[in-house]
């Protein structure tokens, strides 16, 4: 008997297929769901414009939370349809809720030098310096891995049909992968390729730059070279824009807009050159940075710059939200410090944030929330760590700013205790995390009940202003705001010895005008 419900013209093709080798209609064959992910790939698409259909206007930089892993972070974090958030860290790739809890890692045996990418079946593509790429389920299981025969850098992009292009360091290669983890086909450079790619609108194009100084134009479908353009060095990650331009910075000091038929519309001089990605605004504005960021108006002018501190320079592409807010991340030449600069379109400061003591090379993203997620390196105590910080509006069930209570004024040398108070609105659980002034940290300590006074003790080795700084999360890692208190480290221990001498020191601390006064009035 037929089954009720399968129509008989089904039931003939599924008995006709397997001998006769018939292939069922499309339109019969359940195909996985396809969603639209938050932020899927490097620069947010495969045109790596960097231009987020969501709004941050209401995101005034707080730090709703920070990922703390050991290793080095030279991945940018992408964003699913659910919210996770993905990146490489060391050898490992990470999935995180968001509220910044791990939902699994996926280790690799090597480093992770490259973003990952989310194909539209939720599948994440991420390569390795092992020399392989690998194909990793939402759930955290392998799905596959491909053999690449060089270390993997090159951040990938997946096409309209599911096809992955990357490139390899050593071996010369660039590689297009079927969604099954079979090569569909390969182009031999004859240099490294560090770069990402980038995919035209229509899907018949793949643009891709090497350090043979060239950017190559491929046909999606056979591989071929449709041509090639050669800068005067090392060139950058391409972009494409609306109108179809390509743009490509290098290292010879130029942004370069090439017409889709390989040919020069235009070049604009980028002080000292660039590698990072041009991150192209609804508006058609290009942004770039070097040691400035840089606006260029579509047909090659510059709009306007903005000047980084004295020793800083952009290090990571640009992100842009739909109020065309410009995102992006930059360091000092010596590595000890790296920021978050939020810029408004007319180039001027917003605000800017301390990611911490190291670098940054990660892109931004914007999750649909309007949080924006950027990592960079922290060294401590001789040891490299990655963090992920997650700016945005904190949670409004999140605990209180911490109270702290204890002594304004102390001796140097001595203990102090300082009682430490939050509460929950949801009467969760909650942990503490202090900064005590002088470059100590009380790492988070807990669980206490809310509401409870936490005593935690510190010990100021040198005279000094210092502020305490607090912060509370609860057991769903919300985190709150900062709590503070200032406080003087005048005296020392030794004085003890001398009372006459604690004492003037004393006076000195209330009064730092004392000596001068007395002097005038002729002591």
């Amino acid at each position: 008997m037929m089954k009720k419900g399968i129509p008989l013209v089904v039931v003939i093709l599924m008995v006709l297929t397997p001998s006769y080798g018939l292939a069922l209609p499309d339109s019969l064959i359940s195909e996985p769901e396809l969603v639209e992910h938050h932020w899927p790939m490097k620069c947010y698409n495969a045109q790596r414009t960097g231009q987020s259909p969501f709004s941050t206007e209401d995101n005034g930089g707080g730090i709703k939370w920070i990922f703390i892993k050991s290793g080095g972070f030279e991945s940018s974090p992408v964003i699913a349809q659910d919210g996770t958030i993905y990146f490489g860290q060391f050898i490992n790739l990470y999935a995180l809720n968001p509220d910044g809890t791990e939902k699994w890692n996926y280790s690799t045996t090597d480093l992770i030098d490259c973003t990952p990418a989310i194909a539209p079946d939720g599948t994440i593509y991420i390569g390795s310096t092992d020399d392989h790429l690998y194909a990793v389920n939402p759930d955290g299981t392998l799905k596959w891995t491909f053999d690449a025969g060089g270390n993997i850098r090159s951040s990938p992009i997946v096409g309209e049909d599911g096809t992955i292009y990357f490139g390899t360091t050593y071996g010369y290669r660039f590689y297009a992968i079927l969604p099954n983890g079979t090569e569909k086909w390969h182009y031999d450079t004859t240099y490294r390729i560090f770069q990402s790619p980038a995919i035209s609108h229509d899907n018949t194009t793949v643009y891709i730059s090497c350090h043979d100084t060239y950017l190559y134009a491929l046909d999606t479908k056979f591989g071929t070279l449709k041509w090639k353009y050669k800068m005067g060095d090392w060139p950058g990650s391409p972009s494409v824009g609306a109108d179809k331009t390509i743009y490509i910075p290098s290292w010879d000091n130029n942004l370069y807009a090439l017409y889709q038929n390989g040919t020069l519309k235009w070049k604009c001089q980028v002080v000292d050159g660039s590698g990072q990605t041009p991150t192209i605004a609804n508006d058609g504005t290009i942004y770039i940075g070097s040691w400035d960021m840089y606006a260029i108006n579509p047909d090659g002018t510059v709009k306007w710059t903005y000047a980084l501190e004295d020793g800083y320079f952009v290090s990571s592409p640009a992100a842009i939200a739909s109020e065309e807010t410009i995102y992006f991340g930059a360091h000092d030449v010596d590595n000890t410090y790296a920021y978050l600069y939020a810029l408004n379109p007319d180039g001027i400061l917003r605000w800017r944030k301390t990611l911490g003591n190291s670098f940054m090379f990660v892109a931004p993203a914007i999750a649909q929330d309007g949080t924006v997620y950027a990592g960079c390196n922290h060294d401590q105590d001789g040891h490299g760590y990655g963090y992920l910080y997650a700016f945005g509006e904190l949670d409004p069930d999140a605990p209180e700013p911490p109270t702290i209570d204890g002594p304004t004024r102390g001796k140097v040398g001595e203990t102090h205790d300082y009682t430490f108070t939050t509460t929950s609105p949801l009467g969760r659980d909650v942990y503490y995390y202090v900064e005590w002034g002088d470059g100590q940290k009380t790492d988070w300590t807990g669980p206490y009940n809310s509401g409870e006074p936490v005593i935690l003790s510190h010990t100021w080795d040198e005279r000094g202003d210092y502020t305490i700084k607090a912060r509370a999360k609860d057991t769903e890692n919300l985190w709150s705001d900062w709590g503070e208190l200032d406080i003087r480290m005048p005296i020392s221990q030794t004085f003890d010895e001398f009372p006459l001498l604690r004492l003037l020191s004393e006076l000195l601390s209330w009064f730092p005008n004392l000596f001068l006064f007395l002097q005038y009035l002729g002591f």
